[in-house]
Formats: C-alpha cells, sequence, structure tokens
C-alpha cells in the first residue's frame, strides 16, 4: 500500500492519458509517472537505449519497469474517465434551458469537443466547465484511490 500520495498527483496523471500516453502509480514511491507508446514498444521490441535521445531513457527503463513488475498500477484510462460523459453531466447543470438545449445538442455528433469548446467561450461559462470538470476528475480520483486501497492528501505538503 502506498501512504500519503498527493491527489493532486493522481489527477495530474489522469489529465495525461490519452491515446498515446498512459499513466501509472508508483506503489512503493507514490510517484505518477506517463509513458507512451514509443517508450513501451522500444521495450517490447527490445531496441537499445542508444536508439533514443537522453532525454527518453528513464521514461523507457520506467516502461520495462512497469511491463516486468508489479511496483507500477496504472489510474484509470481515457475510457474510465469519459470526458464526453462529463460534458454531458455539466449540460445538464446549466440553468438557462435555451443554452443548455443548445449546449446538449453541440455534443452530438461529429465535431462535439470542438463545439463543446466553442460555446462555453460564446456563453462565457469556461470557468464553470473546468470547475465541473477538475471535480469530476478528483471523484474519480478519489475513488480509484479508495478501490486499490490508496491513501491520499488532498492538501499539498
Amino acid at each position: 500500500m502506498v501512504l500519503n500520495v498527493k491527489l493532486d498527483n493522481i489527477i495530474q496523471g489522469l489529465e495525461f492519458q490519452s491515446d498515446e500516453h498512459h499513466s501509472y502509480l508508483n506503489k512503493t514511491t507514490g510517484e505518477v509517472i506517463t509513458i507512451s507508446d514509443e517508450e513501451f514498444h522500444a521495450v517490447e521490441e527490445n531496441r537499445p537505449l542508444e536508439n533514443f535521445p537522453e532525454w527518453q531513457h528513464d521514461a523507457i527503463k520506467l516502461a520495462k519497469e512497469i511491463l516486468e513488475t508489479d511496483n507500477l498500477i496504472d489510474l484509470p484510462g481515457k475510457f474510465d474517465i469519459n470526458e464526453y460523459g462529463i460534458m454531458e453531466r455539466f449540460c445538464q447543470t446549466i440553468n438557462d434551458d435555451t443554452r443548455k438545449e443548445e449546449m446538449y445538442f453541440s455534443i452530438k455528433g461529429r465535431g462535439a469537443f470542438r463545439m463543446f469548446k466553442h460555446n462555453i467561450h460564446k456563453f462565457g461559462i469556461v470557468d464553470d466547465w473546468y470547475k465541473f470538470r477538475d471535480e469530476a476528475l478528483k471523484q474519480i480520483a478519489i475513488e480509484w484511490c479508495e478501490e486499490n486501497g490508496i491513501l491520499f492528501l488532498t492538501k499539498p505538503d
């Protein structure tokens, strides 16, 4: 079990999750790291470190550790986070029915993320969105920690 993991570090790791990058918690140190698919492929293909720039060496070594040990556990991925679902829930919190309907309509179909971003700026609710999103990520992080028996700190040192 990891003691005193900073919840903000877990949340930051969640924010880095993507198709090409994956975040992990080191159960021994409490550190959150993000590794790219390129670094995993380097390990899986047993490519020499000298084929990569020096700045990437540590990440490749960490990718090897992830693949060969159980010291690191993966944080919830982008599908677990479900940013679209967070946007949908945010739309439901808008008090003005006309804006709510336009926001909700903007996330249907192609270009949903682009249209959503356009509309939060158009309606001047950017800060409301980021507060809502931050709280949603915080809840995901808390639930993940609880499910994995990880103790966390919510305040900085």
